[in-house]
This record gives structure tokens, sequence and C-alpha cells, in this order.
């Protein structure tokens, strides 16, 4: 598959984005939900903020309090042999774990869709116990004049959930609450009604088996979600064997509906690839790729927070900036550290799934 990147990736850094407040620090920003509002290409990033420590030795993680939605800093001693520090976004004590970052959406605004300029504030931040860890992985779906805004809300009491916003500019927005109880994350709304109803993607984890699959559920408000089915699973051995979770907002093609979607491998590589679903029976699967799309070959991709991490919230179907044909476009996360942008011709993903 030929993947086009654009030569002056990354398109975004951390250093690009100023922290939120003087007391914390950006260290990474990834994972970013894409729309179009006018002639504007929007970018609503995550934004991991650490505490800055003026001692090497103690790791300070910043919180948001449940009850006075204040932030809070809890100290660790990096040579206490009781925490766990092997994975960088993690600190795990014996009484309960610790995201080492707080992370907040935040807006990228560019008319081409390579040159951003970034807000100088959040646009959505933790705001209550469903969320005091943070705010992460954003996808937009535009409905009529609305854009719904699904994000992961991380809580210690809560789990990991589904939140649900609504916003007409990008100004002022409406929360609707938790739209997928715990453990679930990759919500991807579907742009459009099908047979009077709402789908959505969504990837449940099981605490007894560890599956990590995608499902498909359909709702009459968006708000109440049933009709759960498997609609994806991952494939031993294979590229997407260890998990699998939907990517950016479903395309609508003369071929059916087309998701990038994201799998890991079983050495925890992350890639991408594409499955086709009926038009009007969404919990059909037509086609999945065989092989990745894309996979990390980059500097960027390969090295980084968490590194060999190809990892998309947001694609666009329409004319390439950087290939002169219909493509898809996709704003992806490289390595949990920066943004970056690529191009496929969309004649040559639907010719990898027939």
């Amino acid at each position: 598959m030929l993947v086009t990147r654009y030569e002056h990736n990354p398109i975004i850094k951390p250093e690009d984005v100023p922290p939120s407040q003087p007391t914390l620090t950006v260290w990474y920003v990834i994972n970013a939900g894409v729309a179009r509002l006018g002639d504007e290409v929007l970018l609503l990033m995550r934004v991991a903020e650490q505490a800055r420590s003026d001692d090497p030795n103690i790791l300070r993680v910043p919180y948001i309090d449940p009850q006075t939605h204040v932030l809070n800093i809890k100290e660790f001693n990096r040579d206490d042999p009781r925490i766990g520090l092997s994975d960088p976004r993690w600190v795990s004590t014996p009484d309960q774990d610790y995201l080492s970052s707080i992370s907040h959406l935040r807006l990228a605004r560019s008319r081409d869709g390579l040159h951003f300029t970034v807000d100088e504030q959040p646009a959505l931040s933790a705001g209550d116990a469903y969320d005091n860890y943070g705010v992460e992985d954003a996808r937009i779906t535009k409905l009529g004049e609305t854009y719904y805004i699904n994000y992961t809300s991380v809580s210690p009491t809560a789990g990991v959930t589904t939140s649900l916003v609504s916003t007409q500019d990008f100004r002022s927005f409406q929360r609707h609450g938790v739209i997928f109880p715990p453990d679930n994350k990759d919500v991807t709304i579907f742009p459009a009604r099908i047979n009077d109803r709402y789908y959505a993607l969504h990837r449940p984890t099981s605490g007894v088996f560890g599956r990590h699959n995608i499902w498909i559920a359909e709702s009459p408000d968006l708000l109440c979600w049933g009709r759960h089915r498997l609609l994806l699973e991952t494939r031993a051995g294979m590229w997407d064997g260890g998990r699998v979770g939907g990517g950016g907002i479903p395309l609508l093609t003369d071929d059916g509906w087309l998701e990038i979607f994201h799998g890991a491998d079983a050495q925890s590589r992350y890639a991408l690839g594409a499955v086709l679903l009926d038009r009007d029976e969404p919990w059909k699967v037509l086609a999945r790729s065989k092989e990745p799309l894309m996979v990390p070959e980059e500097d960027y991709e390969l090295h980084g927070v968490f590194s060999n991490v190809v990892f998309t919230c947001g694609t666009l179907c329409e004319k390439g900036v950087l290939l002169d044909d219909q493509v898809v476009r996709i704003w992806y996360g490289a390595a949990d550290t920066v943004m970056a942008y690529a191009e496929i011709k969309l004649q040559d993903v639907l010719a990898s799934l027939r």
C-alpha cells in the first residue's frame, strides 16, 4: 500500500503547545479528532501534561480532585521500591495506580490541514468524578449542524468510560455524560442515521478473557446504546492479533462504510488497517485488510513515549493536498508523542479490500 507521509512530519510537537498552566509541562500531543468547520480543518488533540519538578528523584503526578475540581499534585520518590515505573505512562503503587500525566483536549486550526495554529487553552478538560485522571482520544461526528464529540474519560473509581459532548462552534460545549460504561473506549459514531438509528463502533474490554475486539451498537438518541454485536475480532499471529479498535469516523463510499481501524500485534506494534461495512446493515463485514495499510517506519513513529505506534482518531475522505486524487486524509499520533499526517488514495484502499 502506497502511503504518502507529509515530508515535514511531525506537524505538531509538544513544544508547539503552550502548557495549560505554569505548574505543568506538555509531555506529548497525539490522537486528534478531526472536523471541518467552514474553511478550516480542526484538530481536537489529546495533550498530556506532567507536573514540573525541580528534583529528578521526585515524580509529581497531576490529577483533578473530583470534589473541588482543582488540580492536585501527588509526589512519588523514584527510588521507592514499592513504586512501579516500568511504563512511563503509569505509576503503580500497592494501593492505587496513577497516570503520570493528565490529558485534556486542545484545538488546533488550519486552512490546509498541514500548518496549524494551536489554541492557548484547552477546549475540554477533566471536570467530574468520571474523568479526574483526564480526557483522551476524541472522535468528532457531524450530524446536521451539530458536532458530537465522544472521548475517553479516565478515573480511578469509575474506570475507563466514554463520554459525549456536543457543539456547533467549538467554543461552547454541552455535556451529555457517559454513554458507554467501563471498560470501554475507541468509540466512533457513524455520521448519518441508518434506517432511522444511530450506530457506533466501540471496544469493550473483557476482564476475564482479556479480549480487545470491536463491537457495534445502535441508539435512538445517541445517549442510550444497545443491541450490541461483536463485529471485528483479533486475528492470532497477524498484525492485529493483540487488539483492535476504531480509528476515525466511518467514511461513506460507493462500496459501503470504510473504517480505518488500528490493530496491535503481540509485540504491541500499532498499525492501521481498513474494514468495509455494509451501507445499510453496518454490522455486516464485507472485507477486511489482510495486511496493514500503514505501519511504523519513520523515526518519529518508531521512537517516543510509547514506541512503534501509528494511531488515528481522525480521517477525512476528500481531495488530497499531497496527492492529486480522492484520498483518505489521516491525522495520526506517532509513538505516543507527536501528531503527524499522511494520505492514501481512496481507490488503493478499496482495491486492497477486493
